[in-house]
């Protein structure tokens, strides 16, 4: 795990917080660091700046800084954050926001594999309007360790079906076509 780093001197640049509030749709200025989003996240031992933290960073326009942070990577997008919130920022939305303009701007990820796991997240999502967790997970596999990676996987693969854990085919969902409506949006 790399950490941060954070300028000795810090000058405030507004124009790059509006720049994420206007990407992530949430009032960042709001925040007012009551810790509540990093005490409840359960992956902050991962993590190079928590979350409270980054916020303060792109309060501060820091946004250089925070897109090259492990910490968008690291977050399990599991909402702990934003449902603590005592000012109802979406902070699980404001990391996917990050994640999107740190892949824009073509940053190089330490946390290598988060954008390969990202992204096959993101195709099972579209292609189905739900994960289907065996066909993201061999999607993963491939991309990131190829066939061989994909070979050592199949032993866990395979004993998580035959206990019924995972299923073969993805299940239909009533709403996929507009998922694939909110995808098409996104990408215009």
């Amino acid at each position: 795990m790399t950490v941060a780093k954070i300028p000795e001197k810090i000058s405030p640049r507004p124009s790059l917080r509006r720049k994420i509030e206007d990407l992530s749709g949430q009032k960042i200025a709001a925040c007012f660091q009551c810790e509540k989003c990093t005490n409840g996240c359960p992956v902050t031992f991962a993590m190079d700046v928590v979350p409270h933290r980054l916020m303060r960073m792109l309060q501060l326009g820091l946004l250089d800084e925070a897109i090259r942070s492990d910490t968008i990577w690291v977050c399990a997008s599991c909402e702990t954050c934003t449902t603590r919130c005592p000012n109802d920022i979406d902070i699980a939305h404001v990391m996917d926001a990050l994640r999107q303009l740190s892949q824009r701007e073509g940053i190089k990820v330490v946390q290598k594999n988060a954008p390969t796991f990202h992204a096959a997240f993101l195709a099972s999502l579209r292609r189905h309007g739900r994960v289907h967790e065996p066909e993201m997970a061999v999607e993963y596999m491939l991309r990131s360790g190829g066939l061989s990676g994909l070979r050592k996987q199949a032993g866990t693969g395979m004993a998580m079906f035959k206990r019924g854990k995972i299923k073969l085919l993805p299940p239909r969902v009533r709403a996929g076509r507009q998922v694939k409506n909110i995808f098409k949006k996104v990408k215009r």
